[in-house]
């Protein structure tokens, strides 16, 4: 046996006793672990994007941890197995890839995506949209929305069509800002995130991680104008656009 399934089975083994001696553990549901399990996968998100590579494996070991606690469940009422699971991610991967397990030609990952979506719709999927969660958020939603039609062609030809776009919709939210109509403009503006999302994904970007960026900079930037002001007695609400525009050039240095 490999080291990797000595350790998977030293967790089930572990994931059985607490199932029949820890209190808390005994109590979880599916539902229950739901919550955590989003928030482990927001932990595991943060740790990719730091590029911590401790915190990327303790993450791990986290969400490793929950599916199992899930098909533990799952085993108790007779639904499924942990096994069963395996072996079904197992089957869907040999029959999506046969490119690898038959003899079908591929010229590149474009290609293996386009076939990925052609095949998952003759497993009986109405719609290449289907794999797409509701509950994602709305910035992921909307990339994974446009990397999948994209599959079936609908798509831009290049990055100034994408730029142009946006512009276009700019102008209509500039429109509805000047009606003052709220329902317009929450129309207006949806469609202007969802083209520049659109831009991102068509320039390779992960819109979702270029956002935390831009939000973890203006956290830092915005904590040094605090710092500063108190290391000199001062109040950021007591003083002018101009003055925090001026203390706010002054924290862009330190990034």
């Amino acid at each position: 046996m490999s080291e990797s399934a000595i350790a998977f089975e030293r967790l089930l083994e572990i994931m059985n006793d607490l199932r029949a001696k820890c209190p808390w553990d005994m109590k979880q549901t599916t539902q229950s672990l739901r919550k955590l399990t989003i928030e482990e996968t927001y932990e595991l998100s943060e740790a990719i994007l730091e590029n911590d590579s401790k915190a990327i494996k303790e993450e791990l070991g986290d969400l490793f941890l929950h599916l199992v606690f899930y098909s533990k469940i799952a085993q108790e009422q007779n639904e499924f197995t942990v096994a069963e699971v395996l072996n079904g991610v197992c089957e869907k991967l040999i029959f999506r890839h046969p490119h690898i397990y038959g003899d079908v030609e591929v010229a590149d990952e474009e290609e293996v995506k386009r076939n990925w979506e052609q095949l998952k719709l003759k497993e009986g999927k109405k719609s290449i949209l289907e794999g797409v969660p509701n509950g994602l958020p709305a910035m992921n939603k909307a990339q994974r929305v446009q990397e999948k039609v994209k599959q079936v062609g609908f798509d831009w030809d290049n990055s100034e069509q994408v730029f142009e776009k946006i512009h276009e919709e700019l102008s209509e939210l500039k429109i509805a800002l000047q009606n003052n109509d709220t329902d317009e403009i929450e129309d207006e503006l949806g469609d202007v995130l969802f083209s520049i999302i659109n831009l991102a994904r068509f320039k390779h970007i992960d819109a979702e991680a270029a956002l935390e960026k831009t939000n973890k900079k203006f956290i830092k930037r915005f904590q040094w104008m605090e710092n500063n002001s108190n290391k000199n007695n001062l109040n950021l609400q007591d003083m002018s656009i101009a003055e925090l525009e001026a203390l706010w050039q002054q924290a862009k240095q330190y990034d």
